[in-house]
């Protein structure tokens, strides 16, 4: 301890010769195999915890984030969840298999996070260095980082269930062939056609567009032969760009 207010005032007061600095710092260190802070009051600073916990609650609304868009993804039928024996998924519509476990994982992440918002509020305030008021709070990270971990645990068993239900993405991206007026205005510009956006807009807003009625498009546009090739040949479900790549370099 580096006394009551971090200056070693008792210690010199007794062994005024002594680097009690340099004592601290070598059992800090070597003893004890931690870093050693020489700028303390009567305790260590909570700063560093303070910066733990928050970093802690940006990886948890990210992952809050992940599970809504996995239950809005099963809600819309692109993901398929296998029914588990014994599990009930609603109490009055014994037929329904809820993504049950996103839910507590999400509600689990809220609790972890109004703790650790707290902790990244207050732990770095201390009334002229010696408000106290934090031990009560930090008997409280067990039970965020308890929430945490079982909504860390909920989110794994919920991608556990999952199918991919390959014909409904499919069918869905058949069904939306105006995605592709953004590389065929691209390639438009590329050759100075005039009004490429105005024209695609006529095209696309507001109406049914199929592979069809996109080729004819294509077809008249006064680029070289080879591009109105590459863009008939582009469909939805090929117009990625470098996302696999990008996926598998992660």
């Amino acid at each position: 301890s580096a006394g009551a207010v971090g200056k070693y005032n008792a210690h010199l007061s007794a062994y005024p010769d002594i680097d009690w600095g340099h004592v601290a710092e070598s059992f800090v260190n070597d003893d004890l195999g931690l870093s050693w802070n020489p700028y303390v009051t009567q305790i260590e600073n909570h700063d560093f915890v303070a910066e733990l916990f928050d970093a802690l609650g940006r990886f948890n609304t990210i992952l809050i984030d992940f599970d809504r868009d996995m239950w809005s993804y099963i809600s819309l039928g692109y993901f398929k969840q296998r029914a588990i024996a014994g599990e009930i998924g609603s109490s009055t519509m014994p037929h329904k298999v809820n993504p049950i476990d996103f839910e507590n994982s999400e509600g689990n992440l809220g609790i972890a996070n109004a703790i650790f918002n707290h902790f990244a509020n207050k732990l770095p305030i201390s009334r002229f260095q010696r408000d106290l008021s934090d031990s009560t709070v930090m008997r409280s990270i067990g039970v965020g980082a308890a929430h945490s971990l079982i909504a860390y645990r909920a989110s794994c068993a919920g991608m556990k269930k999952l199918d991919v239900n390959a014909k409904l993405m499919a069918d869905e991206l058949d069904n939306h062939w105006e995605v592709l007026a953004e590389p065929v205005q691209t390639v438009m510009r590329r050759y100075a056609i005039e009004e490429p956006y105005e024209k695609l807009k006529d095209l696309t807003r507001g109406k049914g567009i199929d592979a069809e009625r996109m080729r004819e498009f294509i077809l008249k546009l006064e680029i070289p032969e080879s591009e109105k090739e590459r863009l008939i040949n582009l469909t939805p479900s090929t117009y990625i760009g470098n996302a696999e790549a990008a996926a598998k370099a992660i």
